[in-house]
This record gives structure tokens, C-alpha cells and sequence, in this order.
């Protein structure tokens, strides 16, 4: 069976593992990644912890996953506050060309949403839309196992779909956009303006009080259903996918929130549409198993 290497650099730290073509792990390291050190500095770090895991040789590729926008073609960083000196440094060629094995590398989200279209919940489905709810809300289409990043890498930033141009305006994104409306933060944020500060600590809370019936509660939990239904809508009018992979964070509060979201979405689609199915996300290491990815679907 094929093995590749999967990588998951962040701000903090660098994750390396071997993996599967059937998506199970082998082996897998961690490191600091000390961005303020440098391009070189991180790509060295990279390099050294791909080299301490056994069999490394064997991979056919090595995919990574970065957070922010992403040239693909050219295998660079456009915009990130986390690795601020790697905007524009050619990671994937300075990684290719020490290892000599086809490297590809893509947005964090999208990697995540390459590993549920292949092994995940959309596994067997040819047009797979991944949204992820946590701090904020992303997204990732996938057909045929293959990413959609777009031209400028920014394909699937649906955290700034607006849903309703009348609410307050909260930071870079649009008034309305849906992730200051229906994200975990916005959840929060909402939480804590009803119930004080001190009651509310995380979206779980407020998701906590819905269970017990508080009426303030399942006020912020349905309008937050409806406003996601607003974001799904917009989605499938667009793509029409087979199928909606849901995952991140939030999905914790599901049994309070997802019924009401998808009675609400398929109220707003048309009659055609309604064979779309939702999914939750299967897999524990989407990021890593999906990174891997990345050179066994451009194969």
C-alpha cells in the first residue's frame, strides 16, 4: 500500500506523519515552528522532523497544510498573520528539491476538506462541499477528489457570505457576514451580551442552556440555525454538491442546533435540490490524513 507524508504547519507548531493511502497514520511528529526565525528556519525544522519519522524514503509525495490563503501553483504563502516571513518564500520547491518527491501544499481548510472527500464523510460522493464551524466558519469544495482553491487560493471563504446586510458591522469582514453571525465566537459573543460575561464562557454554554429550555438561549441557537440555513443556501445555488461534510468545533452543540438548520435550508432551496444529504466529519486528523492527500490525488 502507498504511504505519503502529510504535514500541518501552524504558527506555533509543525506536525509531520506518514500516512496510508487508506488514511491510517504510521507515524507522527511534532515540533515548534518558531516562524520569527525565518523561511529557512521553518523549512530546516520541517525538513529534520520529516527525516526522524521511520520510512520516510518509501513516500511516494509529501502535501501540506497551511493556514491562510495559498498559491498552489507556485506553492507560496499569499497572506498569513501566523508565518508572517514566509509570505512569497517558495515552500514547496525548497521541499521538493531536498526530498526529490512531488510536493504540493494548500489552505489548512481545504487539505481538511480533501481528507473527508476521499476517506471521510463525503467518501464516495463525486462533488463534496466540507464546511467547518468553530472560532470562525470555513469551507472547501472538492470534486473528484480534487480541491478547488481558485484563482488567488481564496475559493471557499464563505466565513464572509453576507446573510443579512442589516446587522452590525464587526471587523474586515462584510456587515452580515455569516461567520460574526453563526460562528462559535459570534455564539459567544451573543451569549454574553444576553447572559453576562461571567455565565458565558464558549459557545458551549449557551448550548448548554438551550438544552434546559431557557427561552434567550434557544433564541440565539435558532436565529444562529437560520442564519447558517442563509450560508448553506447560498452555497448550493452555486455548487449543488451531493453532499454537505460538516465538522470543527461547534458540532458539539449539534443535536441543539443542526435539525432546526437543515429544516430551515431546505425550506430555502429549490424542490430539485433536496437530494443533497449532510454529513458529519469522520476523521480525527483531517488536516494531516488530507495534507497526504494532496500528492496521491494529483497523481
Amino acid at each position: 500500500m502507498k504511504k505519503y507524508i502529510g504535514v500541518d504547519l501552524g504558527g506555533t507548531n509543525i506536525r509531520a506523519a506518514i500516512v496510508q493511502e487508506d488514511g491510517q497514520i504510521l507515524s507522527m511528529k511534532k515540533s515548534e515552528s518558531h516562524p520569527d526565525r525565518g523561511a529557512e528556519a521553518v523549512m530546516e525544522t520541517m525538513i529534520s522532523l520529516i527525516e526522524s519519522l521511520e520510512g520516510f524514503e518509501e513516500c511516494e509525495g509529501i502535501g501540506m497544510g497551511i493556514p491562510g490563503p495559498i498559491d498552489t501553483i507556485n506553492g507560496k504563502i499569499i497572506v498569513s498573520t501566523n508565518l508572517p516571513k514566509l509570505i512569497g518564500f517558495p515552500i514547496a520547491e525548497y521541499i521538493e528539491n531536498h526530498f526529490h518527491k512531488p510536493t504540493y501544499m494548500d489552505n489548512d481548510v481545504k487539505v481538511a476538506a480533501l481528507g473527508e472527500a476521499v476517506l471521510g464523510g463525503g467518501k464516495g460522493y463525486p462533488i463534496v462541499y466540507y464546511v467547518t464551524i468553530s472560532t470562525g466558519i470555513g469551507g472547501a469544495l472538492v470534486i473528484d477528489k480534487k480541491v478547488i482553491s481558485g484563482q488567488n487560493g481564496h475559493a471557499g471563504e464563505i466565513g464572509n457570505i453576507c446573510i443579512d446586510r442589516n446587522r452590525k458591522k464587526y471587523n474586515i469582514l462584510n456587515v452580515g457576514a455569516v461567520e460574526n453571525e453563526a460562528s462559535g465566537t459570534a455564539v459567544t459573543r451573543k451569549g454574553k451580551e444576553v447572559f453576562g460575561e461571567d455565565k458565558i464562557r464558549h459557545a458551549g454554554d449557551v448550548f448548554d442552556l438551550a438544552r434546559s429550555g431557557d427561552e434567550k438561549a434557544l433564541k440565539i441557537v435558532d436565529d444562529m440555525a437560520y442564519d447558517l440555513a442563509m450560508m448553506f443556501s447560498a452555497i448550493a445555488h452555486v455548487i449543488d454538491p451531493h453532499v454537505f461534510v460538516v465538522g470543527g468545533g461547534v458540532m458539539k452543540g449539534k443535536d441543539v442546533f443542526f435539525d432546526k438548520m437543515e429544516k430551515y435550508y431546505r425550506d430555502m432551496i429549490h424542490a430539485g435540490m433536496q437530494s443533497v444529504v449532510f454529513k458529519q466529519a469522520e476523521l480525527e486528523e483531517p488536516g494531516i490524513v488530507g495534507a497526504a492527500m494532496l500528492p496521491m490525488t494529483h497523481a
